[in-house]
C-alpha cells in the first residue's frame, strides 16, 4: 500500500499543488495575515468580555477608533489577497510583481459593485465595504490568477513597450506593464459589461453566488471537518507537509467563513447557523486539530518525556516538548518517528479528525460559542489562544481534547516503546 500511494497518489497530488496558480494561492494569501492578526488584537479590545473595559473605552473614544482600525486591517483580507496572488504569481515566474498587483485591484474594484444603497437610494462613487472582507475572498482568488497568468504571458512573449538604457527603472516598469495592463483592463471592461448585460449583476457577485457561497455550503459541515483533517494527517503520514497542501486549497474559503462570522456580528445580529453562520472555520482547525502541530502530538510529548522507557524516545519527548508547545512538532514528527511508522498512524491521524468532529458537534450543539473573527498567531501555546480566540469555553474544551490526545496515543505508544526498550537491552547485552 505503502508503494501504490507513494507511486500513484502523491506524485498527482503534490503535481497539482506545485502547479503556479496553486502556489501563488498559497503564497499571495499570506500578505493578509499580519493584517488579520493585528486586526483581531483591535477587535478583541472592542469586545473585550468585562463590561467595565468595554464602557471605559466608550467613554475615552477609543470604540469607535478601534473598529476604524479593525475595519482597514481584518476586514480588507480580499484587496490584499487579490493584489498578493498576482504579486506573487509574476514574482515566481521571475519578473517584477508590483505591475501585477495594480492590475489586479483594478480588476477586483471593476468587478463589485459601484454603488450602495441608502435610505432607499442607489448612491455611487463608492467602494462597497461588503466585499473587501470574506464575501470577496474567491474572487479575489481568481482575479489575481487570471491576471498573473495573462501579464506574465505578454511579458514572456516579449510584447511590452521597451525603453532606451539608461532610463530609470520604475519608468522602465511602468512602460513594460502598459500592453499587459492596456489588454487585461479592456478584456475586463468587456467581461463586466456582458456579466451586466446577460446576468443583470456584477461580476464579483456573479462568482460569490455561483461558486463562493455553494463551496462554503459544501465544505461547512461535520463531513468536510473530518474529511480535511484526515487528509493533513494522511499527507503527514508519507512525509509530506500536509497543512501546507490542504491549505493552500482550503484556506481560503476558511478565512472567509471567519469573516462571514464577524460580519453577522458587527451587523448586529445573533451568530447562529441560521443567520448565516459557519461553524467550520480557520479557529476551528488551527486550536483543535493542528494545535501543538499536525496530529495533536503534545499528549504524545508528554508520555515520552515522563513514561517512557527507551532512551531514544526519552532523548525525542526532551527535543519536542519546548516546541510542540509553540505547535511546532517536526521533531516529533521526524524524530519518533511518525512518519511512515505503522504503528503510530492510526492515533496520528484519528486523534484530529476526532477532536475537529467533536468541537464541530459541540458548537452546532450550542455548548461551545461560534467562532468570531478573532485570530491569533500560530505560534501561540495552547489553552492561552483558545481564551483569546473564543472565551474560556473554548479554553476548558481545548485542555480538555489535549488532555485526552494523551490517552488516545498511550497504547500505540506504549507498544512502540516497549518494542524499543527491548531491542536496547538486546543491544547492550
Amino acid at each position: 500500500m505503502s508503494e501504490f500511494i507513494n507511486d500513484k497518489v502523491i506524485p498527482p497530488v503534490m503535481g497539482f499543488i506545485n502547479t503556479k496558480p496553486m502556489q501563488a494561492l498559497k503564497d499571495g494569501l499570506l500578505y493578509s495575515m499580519p493584517l488579520m492578526i493585528v486586526g483581531s488584537v483591535f477587535l478583541l479590545l472592542q469586545q473585550f468580555p468585562i463590561s467595565a473595559v468595554g464602557d471605559f473605552l466608550t467613554n475615552v473614544g477609543l470604540y469607535d477608533i478601534f473598529t476604524t482600525t479593525y475595519a482597514n486591517t481584518f476586514n480588507i483580507m480580499s484587496l490584499i489577497a487579490a493584489m498578493g496572488i498576482a504579486y506573487t504569481y509574476a514574482k515566481n515566474e521571475g519578473f517584477e510583481g508590483m505591475p501585477a498587483a495594480v492590475i489586479s485591484l483594478s480588476v477586483w474594484l471593476m468587478s463589485q459593485p459601484q454603488s450602495v444603497m441608502f435610505n432607499d437610494e442607489a448612491v455611487g462613487s463608492v467602494i462597497d465595504r461588503t466585499w473587501l472582507a470574506g464575501q470577496g475572498m474567491v474572487g479575489a482568488l481568481i482575479f489575481g490568477v487570471i491576471v498573473g497568468i495573462i501579464y506574465c504571458w505578454f511579458l514572456k512573449k516579449d510584447i511590452t513597450i521597451k525603453m532606451p538604457a539608461g532610463v530609470p527603472q520604475g519608468v522602465a516598469n511602468a512602460f513594460t506593464a502598459l500592453i499587459p495592463a492596456a489588454v487585461i483592463i479592456v478584456g475586463w471592461t468587456a467581461i463586466v459589461y456582458v456579466v451586466e448585460l446577460v446576468a443583470g449583476t456584477t461580476v464579483m457577485e456573479l462568482v460569490y453566488s455561483a461558486i463562493q457561497a455553494p463551496l462554503q455550503g459544501l465544505t461547512d459541515n461535520l463531513g468536510g471537518v473530518i474529511a480535511h483533517q484526515f487528509l493533513v494527517t494522511f499527507l503527514w503520514w508519507f512525509g509530506i507537509h500536509g497543512a501546507t497542501v490542504v491549505g493552500g486549497v482550503m484556506g481560503g474559503i476558511l478565512t472567509a467563513n471567519v469573516s462571514d462570522n464577524q460580519a453577522i456580528l458587527d451587523s448586529g445580529r445573533e451568530l447562529t447557523v441560521a443567520n448565516g453562520g459557519h461553524i467550520f472555520t480557520s479557529q476551528l482547525i488551527d486550536q483543535f486539530c493542528t494545535v501543538t502541530g499536525s496530529g495533536l502530538t503534545l499528549g504524545l510529548v508528554v508520555y515520552l518525556c515522563f513514561f517512557a522507557k527507551s532512551e531514544q524516545l526519552k532523548s525525542i519527548g526532551k527535543l519536542g516538548l519546548g516546541p510542540g508547545v509553540f505547535n511546532i512538532n517536526e521533531p516529533i514528527l521526524f524524530g519518533t518517528p511518525i512518519v511512515l511508522n505503522p504503528m503510530l498512524a492510526v492515533p496520528f491521524i484519528l486523534t484530529p479528525v476526532l477532536s475537529g468532529a467533536l468541537t464541530y458537534l459541540l458548537i452546532q450543539w450550542g455548548i461551545l460559542p461560534m467562532f468570531t473573527g478573532v485570530v491569533v498567531p500560530w505560534t501561540t501555546p495552547p489553552i492561552i489562544s483558545g481564551l483569546l480566540v473564543n472565551g474560556w469555553k473554548t479554553m476548558v474544551w481545548q485542555a480538555i481534547v489535549i488532555v485526552g490526545s494523551f490517552f488516545t496515543y498511550f497504547p500505540f505508544i506504549k507498544m512502540y516503546d516497549n518494542q524499543l526498550y527491548k531491542e536496547e537491552q538486546e543491544a547492550a547485552e
